[in-house]
C-alpha cells in the first residue's frame, strides 16, 4: 500500500556516493564559474585564472590571457579577475561602473538558475517511464481536512486543482504546493447495483464485494493542513494506487520549455513552504555539508539517472539562492558593497576593510562547514539517511 508518510533507505555506498557527489559538484561549480567567466569575457574584463576546486595548483593550461587551472581540493571553484578591489587598469573589475559588477557577481546565481530549467526541460522532452493509475482512497483519518471535505475510502482521486493525479507523486506535489490553501478536489465514488447485508451460506451477517458498476463525480474542497498529528500527513488519508500500468511519456520542446518553468515554479514554492514549516515549527530544517550531500547523492544514484538530473536540479537551485543571500565571502555578500557604494554616490568602502569582512565571512562559513560534517559523519554511523 502505497502512503503519504515518507520514504525509507538509508543505504550508503561510499563509491557511488562519492562519484555521484563530485560529478555533480563538478557540474554546478563550472556552470556557476562558467557565468562570471562569461560575463567577465562580455564586458572586456581580464580573466586572470579559471579555477576548478581550490589550491594547492594540480595542472594548468594557459589560452591566451586566461589561465586554467584543476586545484587540489574539489569543494569549489573561482573565477580571478584582474582588479577586483584596484581600478587603475581599465580591463579591471573594479574599474567597470556598479551595474556592470553587479551582473558579473550575479551571472554565477544566474546560471544557476538557468541550469534546473535546461534539466527540467530535458526531463520533460526525453521519454521516462512513469507509474500511471488510479489514486484510491483507502484509509481516512478522523477530524483531518479530508473527512471535514467529505472524503471516503474508495474514492479515486482525479484532479486537484485541475491538475491531473495519476499517481503517489502527483498527490504528494499538490498538497505540499498547497499547504494552508484551499484545494479543489475532483474525486470519483464508487456507485453498486446495492447496499446492505446478504447471506450466501456460511456465517450469517457477512458483506458481499460486489464490484461497482458506475462512478459518481464530486468536487470537493479541502484545506491541507501545516502541523498533522504524526502518522496521518497533512491532508489525513492513506492512499494506494492501483490499476498501474507503466507508460513513457515525453513533450514536444515548445510544450518541455513551459513545463520546464513551471517546474521551477514549484520547486521554488515548495522551498518557500519548507522554510514556512520552519518557522510554524511543524518541520525541522535538514541542513547537510559536503559529507551528507555525498550520502543523498550516492542513494539517489542508485535510483536511477532521472532521479540524479533531478538532485542536480535542486542542488543548483539552493546555490543560487545560497550564493546571492547577502552573506560575507559569497557573491551576495559583494553585491552589498557594491549597493552601498551606489547608496554612498560612488563613495567605495576601503578595499582593506571590505576584504577583511570576506575573510571572517569565510572563515566562519568554513567552520559552519565543519560542525554540519560531524554531524552528517554521526548520522551516517548511526545508518539513518536524510531521505526518510
Amino acid at each position: 500500500m502505497d502512503s503519504l508518510y515518507g520514504h525509507p533507505g538509508n543505504g550508503f555506498n561510499i563509491l557511488t556516493s562519492i562519484i555521484s557527489f563530485l560529478v555533480i559538484l563538478g557540474v554546478l561549480v563550472l556552470v556557476h564559474e562558467l557565468g562570471h567567466f562569461l560575463f567577465a569575457k562580455g564586458f572586456g574584463i581580464k580573466v586572470l585564472e579559471f579555477g576548478f576546486g581550490f589550491p594547492p595548483r594540480l595542472f594548468s593550461i594557459r589560452r591566451g590571457e586566461t589561465l586554467y587551472s584543476i586545484n587540489l581540493f574539489p569543494l569549489g571553484g573561482f573565477v580571478k579577475l584582474l582588479g577586483e578591489e584596484d581600478p587603475s587598469d581599465p580591463r579591471s573589475l573594479a574599474a567597470k561602473p556598479a551595474w556592470i559588477r553587479s551582473f558579473v557577481l550575479g551571472a554565477g546565481s544566474f546560471m544557476n538558475l538557468l541550469l534546473p530549467l535546461v534539466i527540467f526541460t530535458l526531463m520533460f522532452s526525453f521519454p521516462q517511464n512513469t507509474i500511471q493509475g488510479d489514486v484510491e482512497i483507502q484509509r481516512v483519518a478522523p477530524g483531518s481536512p479530508a473527512e471535514s471535505a467529505g472524503l471516503i475510502p474508495g474514492d479515486i482521486i482525479s484532479t486537484i486543482n485541475g491538475n491531473s493525479v495519476s499517481n503517489v507523486a502527483d498527490l504528494s506535489k499538490e498538497i505540499r504546493l498547497n499547504l494552508g490553501d484551499k484545494t479543489k478536489w475532483e474525486v470519483f465514488r464508487p456507485q453498486s447495483r446495492f447496499t446492505g447485508t446478504s447471506v450466501f451460506g456460511g456465517d450469517p451477517g457477512l458483506t458481499t464485494s460486489i464490484p461497482p458498476v458506475s462512478f459518481q463525480a464530486f468536487d470537493l474542497e479541502l484545506i491541507p493542513r501545516w502541523n498533522p498529528p504524526p502518522g496521518e500527513g497533512n491532508a489525513g488519508i492513506v492512499i494506494s494506487t492501483i490499476n498501474t500500468e507503466i507508460v513513457p511519456i515525453s513533450y514536444p520542446i515548445w510544450v518541455a520549455i513551459p513545463k520546464g518553468v513551471g517546474k521551477m515554479g514549484e520547486t521554488l514554492i515548495l522551498f518557500r513552504n519548507e522554510i514556512v514549516g520552519w518557522m510554524l515549527q511543524t518541520t525541522s530544517p535538514q541542513i547537510s555539508g559536503p559529507i551528507g550531500i555525498a550520502q543523498i547523492s550516492g542513494e539517489v544514484a542508485e535510483a536511477g539517472f532521472g532521479p540524479l538530473l533531478e538532485l542536480t536540479a535542486l542542488l543548483s537551485l539552493n546555490l543560487a539562492i545560497l550564493n546571492i543571500l547577502p552573506i560575507p565571502a559569497l557573491d551576495g555578500g559583494r553585491l552589498i558593497f557594491v549597493f552601498l557604494e551606489v547608496l554612498r554616490r560612488g563613495r567605495r568602502v576601503p578595499p582593506e576593510k571590505e576584504a577583511l569582512i570576506h575573510a571572517l565571512g569565510f572563515a566562519v562559513l568554513i567552520g559552519f562547514i565543519v560542525v554540519v560534517s560531524y554531524f552528517d559523519i554521526l548520522r551516517i554511523l548511526r545508518g539513518e539517511s536524510l531521505l526518510n
